[in-house]
């Protein structure tokens, strides 16, 4: 007869994306792994697989449930200009908080610290930064075709500009201490959609 599983391998999930959120993935071992999570290294390896793989299904989870008001937000009926904005400005005062600030993104800090030499991580990156681009690009065309952005502007360049700004954001404001610097560099750029 199979055993059951004494653990909830939901809740370990959560519990190992908080770890590798927290110290990244270089820095937790599978002893942290084991006692952050309160669960056998034979049940880990049997549930999830090795380190890299538990690691690739955190970050597949984050992705899944990180802010679903993206969609909500930026495809609302309505001007779509003042949405780009507030997203913007949202990202930039996350990035200033100091709880959030700490931890900054989970695929940002997997883009810098795994994207270089892991295909598998770059990929999850790439999705992810292409989802957020597709939502700025559809709302940046709405507003141009509603009156709120010139006509000369080019949706997919401010999309993928907004998209490296909001990145970039992220990465200073985990290692800055000035929250003034995250905010200037939103405001100065939503210059560009004027």
């Amino acid at each position: 007869m199979a055993r059951t599983k004494e653990f909830d391998p939901d809740a370990a999930l959560r519990a190992a994306l908080e770890l590798f959120w927290a110290r990244g993935y270089e820095a937790t071992t599978m002893a942290d792994l084991v006692e952050h999570l309160g669960v056998g290294r034979a049940s880990i390896y049997a549930t999830f697989g090795n380190k890299h793989q538990l690691y690739l299904r955190a970050l597949d989870r984050y992705a899944e449930s990180q802010d679903p008001r993206l969609v909500e937000e930026l495809s609302a009926p309505g001007p779509a200009l003042p949405a780009v904005r507030a997203l913007v400005r949202r990202f930039a005062a996350e990035a200033a908080t100091d709880g959030e600030r700490l931890t900054g993104c989970f695929v940002t800090n997997s883009a810098a610290e795994l994207g270089p030499h892991d295909t598998a991580v770059a990929r999850r990156v790439e999705l992810s930064w292409e989802q957020l681009e597709t939502l700025l690009h559809a709302a940046l065309v709405r507003a141009r075709a509603g009156g709120e952005l010139p006509a000369g502007r080019d949706p997919r360049a401010l999309a993928r500009m907004l998209l490296v700004l909001l990145q970039g954001v992220r990465v200073v404001g985990k290692a800055s201490s000035d929250p003034a610097r995250v905010r200037d560099a939103a405001e100065q750029a939503l210059t560009l959609l004027d």
